[in-house]
């Protein structure tokens, strides 16, 4: 029997009048969400779990791998400040397209790699990006990051919100112990973002 949902979770900010949500899976979602606070136009950067099947997920049954959600984050922007466009270069830059289902240190369907979008501008607006990576002839394996209509999203327990800022040890030490900066100058040089 499954237990009852976790009451638990974060608060999900709503986006006001001409504000925009996109969400992105880079593995681990401190470090996803770590990418996007404070970009200018940035309003919120909330952790938590997409793409799966079971109705408001616990952190535990995601990271088993059963619930088939990926940790990702959910940004609120204003599009007159940053474009769609720029979130998915910061995204990119965050991420190793090159590994499935994987992500740094982290292994398994929950750290996948995904463009998770909300209309048709979003999917042309991801397919292009990537199309364009692909084209540059940076890399010679293949992307697998995918791009994937979005479902409900979750948003994880609070614990998790602002990780980077409630634990700032502990979460360097993950970041670092995980190679993540490493791997991902090896990607993008100068352009990683870190």
């Amino acid at each position: 029997m499954r237990p009852a949902p976790n009451h638990n979770m974060a608060p999900l900010p709503s986006p006001k009048p001409g504000e925009k949500v996109a969400i992105f899976a880079g593995g681990c979602f401190w470090c996803m969400e770590t990418a996007f606070e404070g970009v200018p136009g940035v309003k919120s950067a909330v952790s938590g779990y997409v793409g799966g099947r079971t109705k408001n997920p616990t952190y535990e049954e995601v990271s088993s791998g059963s619930t088939g959600h990926a940790e990702s984050v959910r940004v609120v922007f204003d599009p007159k400040v940053i474009s769609y466009e720029k979130l998915l270069t910061i995204f990119w830059h965050n991420i190793d397209p090159l590994v499935k289902n994987a992500q740094f240190c982290d292994h398994g369907t929950q750290y996948r790699s995904g463009i998770f979008y909300l209309d048709q501008a979003q999917r042309k607006a991801a397919e292009l990006s990537k199309r364009r990576i692909i084209d540059s002839k940076r890399f010679k394996k293949p992307i697998v990051t995918e791009i994937t209509k979005a479902g409900t999203f979750y948003p994880a327990e609070e614990y998790h919100q602002d990780f980077f800022k409630k634990k700032p040890f502990h979460y360097k030490r993950y970041r670092l112990g995980c190679g993540r900066d490493r791997r991902l100058r090896e990607l993008w040089g100068t352009t990683a973002s870190h």
